[in-house]
């Protein structure tokens, strides 16, 4: 199998993470998974780092340190947290914690890894939404930041796109079998089955179906598209869903 780069990947313990960091040995790449507990992969090419990607210093730090030892060509930007309440109980410092994590982290991590895509003259970022930031209930500062997210993947495209890097976004909807949904959803639940009814296809998503989305993203001949979002989500997009 031809190597392909090096992929740095966040919130790469279970569910997605885990799926995509899975998905991306596969294809060859080496892979740096970055997240606050160590992946349950094992795997020669793949190489855990530990870090709360809430805390911007330690975020800084730990950029700088993959970065000396890696050259990054792949960055995914999938590490996310929920944290849902109705309007009269979102708390700001929620706020300031998903703008950190889902915006602040992921511009510290590209800024990091910025300088080897130029010099290469190719990168991939690929940067995970949620079909949420179309407006969901309970989901303020979620949808809010999520969908800067999409607004800040359009502006990186624009300015990289000369340098040979493409940015793109994966919105995924509901997804089973991941930590954040079933806090949400208790898995096999009565909400679980009417929700997986009230989408188009009739069923919830898998880790899989948002892997395959990232991996057309990132593959080296897909340098035509760029500031493209892809919702993952059965149809949930152009419907209506109550989580």
């Amino acid at each position: 199998m031809k190597p392909r780069g090096v992929a740095l990947v966040t919130g790469t313990s279970t569910g997605i993470g885990k799926v995509l960091c899975e998905h991306l040995l596969d294809s060859g790449h080496e892979v740096v998974a970055m997240a606050r507990r160590k992946t349950e992969i094992e795997h020669p090419r793949l190489h855990s780092v530990s870090v709360d990607l809430t805390d911007r210093a330690a975020t800084a730090q730990a950029a700088a340190e993959v970065t000396r030892r890696f050259a990054i060509t792949t960055f995914v930007h999938n590490a996310g947290i929920i944290r849902p309440a109705l309007l009269g109980e979102v708390k700001l410092e929620d706020l300031d914690a998903l703008t950190e994590l889902h915006l602040g982290s992921a511009i510290t991590i590209a800024q990091a890894v910025l300088p080897t895509m130029r010099a290469l003259g190719f990168g991939r970022i690929v940067l995970l939404s949620s079909r949420g930031a179309l407006g969901l209930a309970t989901r303020s500062v979620y949808s809010a930041t999520k969908a800067g997210m999409i607004g800040m993947a359009r502006t990186w495209a624009l300015e990289l796109a000369p340098a040979g890097i493409t940015v793109n976004v994966v919105a995924p909807g509901p997804i089973r079998g991941t930590e954040m949904f079933h806090a949400v959803v208790p898995a096999e639940s009565e909400r679980e089955h009417k929700l997986a009814e009230a989408i188009p296809v009739k069923r919830l998503g898998t880790p899989e179906d948002v892997a395959r989305a990232v991996d057309f993203f990132v593959d080296p001949g897909n340098g035509f598209i760029t500031g493209q979002v892809l919702y993952v989500c059965g149809g949930a997009s152009i419907g209506s869903v109550t989580i």
